[in-house]
């Protein structure tokens, strides 16, 4: 769901009203995704983002957990404006870097308007681009270039096998109405390439990624306050998303998810079969939100025991998407053996999200 970010449109940049003026499209059940369009932008849609994380390891056998992450937002604001300054499409960025003996994220965001060549989104393909940070695909490889305040990423991620779709078909539902559902993909077990700089220390790194790219015109649930999401890369090459939505009132709203043999036989899990139980919290020492960093998560029959690499991965992208929320990269272990690696979304435990 990744998401990751389920629909954070930037309300707060649109007059009330404004949305009312606009008709966007609805997700509909029994259309089928087709690629390599489906790789690309669908701009008529009120939401959209490609979500890259993954662990690569330096040749010195030291860990990083990396987020790369571009949304794009049609803010039904000046639509029919001849303009080319009308901020009608805009564009985010995220860029993140776990490293332990950093001790918390390095981050860094980029946003502006679709224009003038500064900031665009392919309908043919994946190939989003923020000033000088971009993500694009050729043939089923795509490189990941970010040029962030104190890191720079240049990375190279080679899919093995075909989109993983979530939900039904690459429908996911995202709550008890049919209406409230997104499209849906993944590409997991993405290897991964390339070179981490951190000031003049240049690191040739190695590791699995997954990526996920969702797209939908509905607004997270009233009743929701906000998600957790896991997706695993497990180490015989099977794959696993999992997520809940949480209501405001304590109580599981809706759950999904989907495991991926290594021999690319899906299962899609219907809500009863999703649980996550807190084990540990950590609380930030800047805003003071507590988040359940350390889980218990049920799939099926399966329980994973979730660990993060580190517990500060709070990511504060309010000069953005206009939220804070934790995003890290974890291990996941069965019966205390370490089977895969990924990362964990938790949003909402703050303010509920308003979006």
């Amino acid at each position: 769901m990744h998401r990751r970010q389920f629909l954070l449109t930037p309300l707060a940049l649109a007059p009330s009203g404004a949305a009312a003026a606009v008709v966007y499209p609805r997700v509909e059940a029994g259309v089928p995704l087709g690629f390599p369009r489906d790789h690309g932008s669908h701009p008529a849609f009120r939401t959209e983002w490609w979500y890259i994380t993954g662990w690569v390891t330096d040749e010195a056998g030291h860990e990083f957990g990396v987020q790369i992450t571009f949304f794009r937002s049609r803010t039904a604001i000046g639509e029919a404006s001849a303009s080319r300054f009308a901020p009608s499409q805009l564009l985010f960025a995220h860029a993140a870097l776990a490293e332990p003996v950093q001790g918390r994220l390095r981050h860094d965001q980029r946003a502006a308007r679709m224009s003038w060549g500064l900031a665009e989104a392919s309908i043919a393909t994946t190939d989003v681009r923020v000033d000088n940070w971009s993500l694009a695909l050729a043939g089923d490889v795509y490189a990941a270039k970010i040029d962030a305040r104190d890191f720079s990423l240049a990375l190279t991620f080679a899919a093995n096998g075909p989109p993983l779709l979530q939900g039904t078909n690459g429908v996911s539902r995202k709550g008890p109405r049919a209406d409230q559902a997104s499209y849906y993909y993944s590409r997991p077990q993405l290897a991964t390439t390339g070179a981490i700089t951190i000031g003049t220390r240049k690191n040739t790194v190695r590791g699995t990624s997954w990526l996920d790219h969702e797209w939908s015109s509905e607004y997270l649930a009233a009743e929701a306050r906000g998600w957790d999401w896991l997706g695993v890369n497990f180490d015989d090459g099977s794959a696993l998303m999992v997520f809940r939505i949480r209501a405001r009132d304590g109580v599981v709203y809706w759950a999904g998810g989907t495991r991926r043999d290594a021999n690319g036989t899906t299962r899609t899990f219907t809500p009863d079969e999703i649980a996550f139980e807190p084990l540990r919290e950590w609380r930030s020492p800047r805003t003071s939100l507590a988040y359940p960093v350390a889980m218990r998560v049920r799939a099926g029959d399966t329980l994973y025991s979730v660990e993060p690499l580190l517990d500060d991965q709070e990511l504060d992208a309010r000069a953005s998407v206009g939220t804070i929320y934790w995003e890290g990269a974890v291990r996941a272990s069965v019966a205390g053996l370490v089977v895969g690696r990924g990362y964990l979304e938790l949003t909402g435990y703050g303010e509920p999200l308003r979006i």
